[in-house]
């Protein structure tokens, strides 16, 4: 059976054919413009698709806030102006085809679980480690979104009383364990190590300040410098804690971490454990295993033929 996956992100959308099994059989990927823009060009490319391919089903990944339910993208931080769209409404009045929506971390988490890390687990956590920090939750070998779809909201949990703000809070878990909150980390020390006059080979030089990022602190950590290392050192000591109080809330199988992990594996993973071990209850860190993301950039393609699958 082939399907139609949606991944709708705030710098760019794609539109894929696939198939049951997270296969990619074609894709269009285009920038995220204004809502009537992108609208009409997702409709466009997958008339297109739907001429040649004739799916079986309709899935979409997007941002939230979402009501799955109804199948509404609900205005979306970064998607301004994409107000209360009916986007399963407006797919299924053209195409007469059955469509869900769930937002990214959810759809990522039931790709890594139906084809991906999770494979053969019934309870698994996803967390995506992005330019954000959520989780997608499967439990008792069902998605799992709570009450109002805010289930996994996990980066608002705060970890410490001071520390870099993720998820308009100061010392949480997306603060210290996302893209944006490594960055954050490398611009405080880079600028005391700079009123010395010694700054971090990841930015030597004020002007370098604005191109800090997660990725070129890991490049310079990679290479062996002490700042870089130490930054990466902090952030896998509080992802070993955030996780601990996941393991200890849910008692999963699996915790399968996207994103920058597996990238950043081994500069993360030896704080992680050592966290793990002292915070979180033994009988359940023992029976979980930490493991990183296996579809990689492909994940929000094919996370949207997951949501799409389950249509069927």
């Amino acid at each position: 059976m082939k399907l139609i996956g949606i991944d709708i992100g705030g710098t760019k959308c794609a539109v894929i054919a696939g198939d049951e099994n997270g296969n990619i059989i074609k894709r269009v990927s285009f920038p995220t413009e204004n809502k009537n823009i992108s609208v009409n060009r997702i409709l466009s490319e997958i008339e297109k698709l739907e001429a040649e391919y004739h799916s079986g089903a309709i899935g979409i990944s997007c941002g939230g806030p979402l009501d799955s339910k109804k199948g509404i993208i609900m205005s979306p931080p970064n998607l301004p102006g994409w107000d209360e769209v009916p986007i399963c409404g407006m797919l299924f009045e053209k195409f007469h085809l059955p469509c869900g929506i769930m937002n990214d971390a959810d759809a990522c988490a039931l790709a890594e679980w139906r084809t991906g890390a999770g494979v053969g687990t019934k309870n698994m956590v996803f967390l995506t480690f992005g330019t954000g920090l959520g989780a997608g939750l499967i439990l008792n070998g069902k998605p799992y979104s709570g009450t109002c779809g805010n289930a996994g909201e996990v980066g608002h949990i705060r970890l410490a009383a001071n520390g870099p703000v993720g998820y308009h809070k100061a010392g949480s878990f997306e603060g210290f364990c996302s893209g944006g909150g490594i960055r954050r980390l490398g611009i405080t020390e880079a600028k005391k190590l700079l009123k010395n006059g010694n700054g971090p080979s990841y930015c030597v030089t004020p002007d370098m300040l604005d191109s800090i990022s997660a990725k070129t602190i890991a490049q310079e950590a990679y290479r062996g410098d002490k700042t870089a290392i130490g930054i990466y050192k902090k952030c896998g000591k509080y992802l070993g804690r955030g996780i601990a109080i996941i393991i200890d809330m849910l008692n999963p199988e699996a915790i399968v971490i996207g994103g920058i992990y597996p990238r950043a594996k081994e500069l993360l993973e030896p704080e992680l454990m050592k966290w793990l071990e002292k915070e979180s209850i033994t009988d359940s860190r023992k029976v979980c295993r930490i493991l990183p993301a296996k579809h990689g950039e492909q994940i929000g393609d094919k996370g949207a033929l997951a949501v799409a699958a389950m249509q069927l």
